[in-house]
């Protein structure tokens, strides 16, 4: 027996790292790295601002909403939970990277 999946109660996208290309290039969203300072000071996305507690709790309260977010953390797995976090705030174009920053990296590593 097969099932198919009617609906994903996710309120953020998952987005691969060649669809953030194009998310970031046509739309500019907010680029928000969500890893230990240490790591982002090492590297992270251009444009990318660290994501502090005070910065998420500023957003939260006076953020754009209708801006879209692109997360990313090391792998791709805590970022869901600050995209779907930033989404019950009613932030409406909410993305998760896929594979986070060491994706990211590797991919650019191979061009």
């Amino acid at each position: 027996m097969t099932f198919t999946v009617i609906n994903n109660m996710k309120k953020f996208k998952t987005i691969s790292i060649t669809d953030s290309e194009k998310l970031i290039k046509n739309t500019i969203p907010l680029i928000l790295d969500c890893r230990d300072l240490k790591d982002y000071k090492a590297g992270h996305l251009e444009d990318a601002l660290h994501l502090h507690e005070s910065l998420k709790e500023s957003l939260v309260k006076r953020g754009d909403k209708q801006r879209s977010l692109l997360i990313y953390c090391y792998y791709g797995h805590a970022s869901e939970h600050l995209a779907e976090f930033f989404s019950d705030f009613g932030f409406t174009d909410v993305y998760s990277l896929e594979g986070g920053y060491s994706g990211w990296k590797e991919k650019h590593q191979e061009a």
